[in-house]
């Protein structure tokens, strides 16, 4: 069989024990940099926090005198690893964020395209997930389990544009401080929310936004919420994975695990978390589930109505 190896960027937010698991092998980093008191430290994007200290970037993000900004993996560090895999005789299968949300794809579809200038007998595929963070990562997860399981190179392709659109999340934010921060939601919705310990809750559309579709009051009502439109929209659940993740929120992620795993029955669920590489954009405070289910709908429209229901709105 051609041998062929699949390179997800940063952005896949899979912890070393799911790594290890599907065998994964390699990856794309990227790039952040933290200006603080005048001075700008920049870092690679990894996924063991061996480039930046976690503490420390979570610290850096909830200073409101820090700026912290992250960039893709360049054209040049693209064209080298793919250039590395080529020599060595591999296929490649680069999976990149939603090109919706970050030029990452952008910068490997180039990249791709002057590596097989000089070596046009390559294969390069590189497949738009429109997805980030845990939905990206299960989608990541999955292409290494078909590769596991013996599928070929055009075989995983074919399965991954054919269901990235079921990739589905939900799950709260309980910071929106550091949302507005980032400017999504004004500062001032954002200290009457925190005050009223509001928890807004949402699920991906198909480009890889995440959009609101009920707000919880607390946090255990929002995990108990979680739970409930899961087991309502996951698929084959007893018979796939699911992820949870967190930014900085360990404990809560552990306690929506411990739920998914009680009332849904998935296969497995892993415990990850979100690395700098979409921390820095998502903010603190976020616990998601990532999980396969039908088709994401337009406008979210199915996927409101069963939340309102759950909600006996």
């Amino acid at each position: 069989m051609e041998k062929y190896i699949i390179l997800a960027d940063i952005t896949c937010d899979l912890t070393r024990e799911m790594r290890e698991f599907v065998g994964m092998e390699d990856y794309v980093k990227g790039h952040i940099s933290i200006t603080d008191g005048g001075e700008t430290k920049d870092y690679l994007t990894d996924l063991d926090w061996e480039h930046l200290e976690r503490d420390y970037f979570y610290s850096s993000l909830d200073n409101t005198k820090a700026k912290v900004v992250t960039s893709p993996p360049n054209l040049d560090e693209y064209i080298d690893i793919f250039t590395k895999y080529v020599k060595e005789g591999y296929a490649i299968l680069s999976m990149s964020i939603s090109s919706k949300i970050s030029g990452t794809y952008d910068f490997s579809c180039v990249a791709a395209k002057k590596v097989l200038e000089s070596y046009p007998e390559a294969k390069i595929y590189c497949f738009d997930s429109l997805r980030m963070s845990g939905a990206f990562g299960m989608l990541t997860l999955y292409a290494h389990l078909l590769k596991q399981e013996g599928k070929s190179y055009e075989e995983v392709i074919e399965w991954l544009e054919a269901n990235k659109n079921r990739v589905h999340q939900m799950g709260p934010i309980d910071d929106l401080i550091v949302i507005a921060r980032r400017g999504r939601i004004t500062m001032g919705k954002a200290i009457f929310g925190s005050f009223a310990g509001v928890k807004p809750m949402g699920d991906c559309n198909s480009d890889g936004y995440v959009t609101v579709i009920t707000k919880a009051k607390g946090i255990r009502k929002a995990l108990d919420l979680t739970t409930e439109y899961v087991k309502r929209t996951a698929v084959d659940a007893e018979n796939c994975y699911a992820i949870v993740s967190h930014t900085d929120r360990a404990q809560y992620a552990e306690l929506l695990a411990e739920k998914i795993r009680e009332n849904v029955g998935f296969k497995k669920v892993f415990v990850s978390e979100s690395f700098s590489g979409n921390a820095t954009n998502i903010g603190t405070g976020m616990i998601g589930v990532y999980y396969f289910g039908e088709e994401v709908s337009p406008e979210l429209e199915k996927e409101k109505a069963i939340m309102a229901e759950i909600c006996g709105k």
